[in-house]
């Protein structure tokens, strides 16, 4: 009924539109009720999710012997042809709308979801089976707390941790709000893992001239949209070779802005604004990163070990109840820590922060390497300490099931 409800708001326009896919969304609804005991289920929002549970879904395919039974909403989801190639992998499509009926009859030991909010808004844990051990592995680095809204995690049975900051950060959370304690695993981060074993990889060149890469997240008042041209016209002819990669949702949304500035900059030669994401150099190719609250600043920094240039926009805050948990977000105090930051009114400071940025890099390499390893649980590690859990979380429930 309430689903009802929500489809008739804004009078024809519905809240999910016919479903090109619906046959074989139907086909693949029925063909996971039809297995019955199953141990283990992976629910994926979009084929880019994948990323954040590769490499603990590699490492039990290459140790065990369970089925994983992997729920996408994307039909045309990079597992499907991962599941051609791997018999122990069953993929499945459904849709938003189907999902909430399938989460809702969910029948297995253990499942694992990058999705928080279970529970809190339309996907709800299963009504049919209470013991089932719900598993949220987090798709970002920095603050639970402040990025997530409140209440994210809080009908989880068990989160993955990141690093400290992120124990810290749900245990002072169920003080605050006297909840039950949850299960902590001290993972690390899979992705962070894989992408620091690339950029080992990677050919490192030093550039002619320093390559300096602006990346602002999206939300009200950022870079491109309070301070950017007066950064780019301080940076001008001093050196650098300047990339802008405005968010892909401000350009989707602004075009005629991104026209704008691209009409602006067309004859400098050392300004490029791109907003057709073709490039194939990477974010970790910069010598320096320039952002405000984006979580790409975390990825680039634990990765390559450069500093970071934060520009302090207003903080970008899904949990307005933040500040009643006794722990100030990493997001905030570690821009003092990885790099320096940048008043959005003084953007005739930004060449010379970049400047003192690029000449004490060796010092930010050696600071931030002690950060990543103080911070991040299991460095190198994690994808194996994360499907260890799996295995053991599955072997607990089957030994519970035979006992009764």
């Amino acid at each position: 009924q309430e689903l009802e409800e929500l489809q008739s708001i804004g009078g024809k326009k519905k809240l999910f539109e016919k479903n090109p896919y619906a046959k074989r969304e139907k086909k693949d609804f029925k063909r996971f009720f039809s297995v019955v005991n199953k141990h283990l289920v992976f629910y994926s929002e979009s084929s880019g999710f994948y990323k954040y549970y590769q490499g603990i879904i590699e490492w039990l395919l290459a140790h065990t012997n369970l089925t994983i039974h992997y729920i996408t909403s994307d039909p045309e989801d990079q597992i499907f042809a991962l599941a051609e190639k791997e018999d122990k992998i069953r993929a499945y499509y459904i849709g938003e709308k189907r999902l909430i009926t399938l989460m809702m009859k969910m029948d297995a030991d253990v499942v694992v979801m990058t999705m928080p909010d279970i529970e809190n808004f339309h996907i709800k844990r299963s009504y049919i089976r209470k013991d089932i051990e719900y598993i949220y592995i987090p798709h970002c680095m920095d603050s639970l707390n402040m990025t997530m809204r409140t209440g994210s995690m809080d009908h989880y049975d068990t989160v993955y941790c990141v690093g400290k900051h992120h124990t810290e950060e749900i245990r002072k959370t169920e003080e605050a709000y006297g909840l039950p304690p949850k299960k902590l695993i001290d993972w690390g981060y899979c992705l962070l893992d894989r992408m620091i074993e690339d950029y080992r990889k990677a050919d490192k060149t030093p550039h002619e001239k320093k390559h300096i890469l602006i990346a602002p997240s999206w939300q009200k008042d950022n870079i491109v949209d309070s301070c950017l041209e007066g950064m780019l016209d301080d940076l001008a002819g001093k050196g650098y070779e300047v990339v802008v990669r405005p968010h892909p949702q401000q350009v989707r949304l602004q075009q005629d802005k991104m026209d704008r500035l691209k009409e602006r900059y067309a004859k400098n030669p050392d300004i490029d604004i791109q907003t057709d994401f073709s490039s194939n150099s990477t974010v970790f190719e910069a010598d320096l990163l320039v952002t405000d609250w984006s979580g790409i600043a975390y990825e680039y920094a634990f990765t390559t070990k450069k500093p970071v240039l934060f520009v302090d926009t207003p903080m970008k805050v899904m949990n307005p109840e933040y500040q009643k948990i006794d722990t100030v977000p990493i997001n905030i105090w570690m821009r003092d820590v990885i790099g320096d930051r940048l008043d959005p009114t003084k953007t005739e400071e930004t060449e010379s922060k970049v400047r003192n940025l690029l000449e004490q890099k060796d010092a930010y390499h050696d600071r931030i390497e002690k950060f990543v390893e103080e911070y991040v649980y299991n460095l190198g590690n994690s994808a194996e300490v994360g499907a260890k859990y799996i295995v053991q979380a599955v072997q607990e429930q089957i030994k519970k099931a035979k006992e009764q």
